[in-house]
């Protein structure tokens, strides 16, 4: 049976409607008519977890592992909806979709996996020693508990991976904290069908009502009243610099400051190191504008800037970059307003001092074509608005003389959640001397490669020094990514029957 958006909020196991609503803006198909959400959605969904994780909190790995399967089960169950629903909402191709439920999916079943294992709780045990001198030590065992109700914001990019039941939501669950949602306006059907897959895993597994709630709305408004509730313990959002540094702001002028985990821009810079750009410039060209134009540029790690050595060889890397965008064409952004912006950001970037135009934006409304421009490494340093993110198909050649004003290209980066290579052998000691200044600036360094395609695996790090991230010493990819929604306690003297699962027999 088609599933038909009723429009409401899902807050502690109940579809509330409000009286205040909005319209979605679907690329194709109907819209449809939601609840917008305010301050006293919040403060429900907010006790209503506290509530919950007075029981989810201290559930067994086992029962919680099985919550994140079940979630992932009845995402799957509904995938031909979840796919019509995203693909109107958004704009995005159909096979991207059904790839990006499957990465959603694949992420609750790693989670799952790597909680049901226990070493992400960090135990540890230092036994009593009683006839110590001068002073005995008492019994202290310590391991990671969660932090109580987190807020996620889903993001406008990625409706699946990092909204409803993404990253950030499945982390939090995993590591024992109940969820509450903020629906992003993007695409609010299909952030209400993921909801009704979690309501009905609650169901199925037993767990308490409030553990996951979701509030649709288009307000500031509403967002601050979510991170500002006293029962909101850590925030996750993933979306514009401007946006996030609000509400990160929001966060740490409450009378108890909570941690703000924002993903929040990032150029990606490009290296192409002298032997690599010789040996296939034209090639290397072509793939960059691959990786410029994925997903109409609207992905977080999309490669903004290429910083390349001058000469002949780069002019091979030009001609295969236009080439291939040659053939891109326009296609549709996820919102008129992200079009706008994009086209705006574009002129801007085009009217800088030095700047030449190799491929120029075009399109209307919601559609948008590739921009590309060419500008000399001094005049890059010397305009540091061109190291901020334009969100979409835009990217710009930096020509360095040198391998000295490489290097200082690289010393002015802000953070970056990725920074890349192209090298040969002959390049390794050049390289050699770049890397120890990105260790510093990024969470991810690739060689030979493009960053769009982030893998979640153990080993991933999506986060970065500010503005990438707001907390560098996290992730929002990955297993890593459950730690930041607990905290270290120590049990001194504890009787095994008052301990946490987890450390009782330590």
């Amino acid at each position: 049976m088609t599933y038909t958006p009723h429009g409401k909020h899902l807050i502690g196991g109940d579809w509330i409607g409000s009286d205040d609503t909005f319209a979605s803006q679907p690329l194709t198909g109907d819209a449809h008519t939601f609840s917008d959400g305010g301050a006293a959605e919040v403060d429900r969904a907010a006790r209503a977890a506290e509530e919950a994780f007075i029981t989810y909190g201290w559930t067994s790995r086992a029962d919680r592992a099985a919550f994140l399967e079940a979630i992932a089960a009845e995402i799957d169950a509904r995938g031909d909806d979840i796919t019509r629903l995203g693909s109107a909402e958004t704009g995005l191709p159909e096979a991207r979709l059904q790839g990006e439920r499957g990465r959603t999916v694949g992420q609750l079943r790693l989670f799952a996996d790597h909680i049901r294992k226990g070493d992400y709780l960090d135990r540890r045990h230092d036994p009593a020693l009683p006839d110590r001198a001068p002073a005995p030590r008492p019994d202290l065992k310590m391991v990671q508990r969660p932090i109580g109700p987190v807020a996620v914001f889903g993001a406008s990019n990625f409706p699946l991976a990092f909204s409803t039941a993404g990253g950030d939501t499945a982390s939090a669950l995993a590591a024992g904290c109940p969820v509450v949602v903020k629906g992003h306006p993007a695409h609010p059907a299909t952030g209400e069908i993921v909801a009704d897959a979690i309501a009905a895993a609650i169901a199925r597994t037993g767990m308490p009502a409030g553990v996951f709630s979701m509030i649709q709305g288009v307000s500031h408004a509403l967002g601050g009243a979510l991170v500002r509730h006293p029962l909101i313990r850590a925030v996750g959002f993933t979306g514009s610099l401007g946006a996030g540094r609000a509400l990160f702001d929001l966060c740490a002028a409450r009378p108890e400051p909570i941690p703000f985990f924002g993903e929040l821009g990032s150029i990606n810079p490009v290296f192409l190191m002298p032997a690599a750009l010789s040996a296939r410039g034209a090639d290397l060209g072509a793939a960059w504008a691959a990786s410029l134009t994925m997903g109409v540029g609207q992905f977080c790690t999309n490669p903004g800037i290429v910083v390349a050595p001058a000469g002949p060889a780069l002019d091979d890397f030009v001609s295969g970059t236009t080439a291939a965008l040659s053939e891109a064409g326009e296609a549709a952004m996820l919102t008129d307003g992200i079009a706008e912006a994009y086209r705006k950001g574009a002129a801007k970037v085009g009217t800088a001092k030095g700047m030449q135009a190799l491929v120029t934006a075009t399109g209307d409304r919601r559609n948008a074509g590739p921009a590309v421009y060419r500008v000399d490494a001094l005049d890059w340093l010397a305009n540091e608005t061109l190291a901020e993110e334009v969100f979409g198909p835009l990217g710009m050649i930096v020509v360095a003389s040198d391998m000295d004003e490489m290097r200082d290209v690289a010393r002015q980066l802000h953070g970056q959640l990725t920074c890349t290579l192209h090298l040969d052998d002959a390049d390794i000691d050049a390289a050699g001397t770049l890397v120890p200044i990105l260790e510093r600036k990024a969470g991810r360094i690739l060689v030979n490669g493009f960053p769009t395609g982030v893998e979640v695996a153990d080993a991933m790090v999506h986060g970065g020094p500010y503005p990438a991230s707001t907390n560098f010493g996290a992730t929002s990819v990955g297993t890593l990514a459950i730690r930041r929604f607990l905290r270290p306690v120590c049990y001194q003297n504890m009787p095994d029957a008052l301990l946490p699962q987890d450390l009782r027999g330590a």
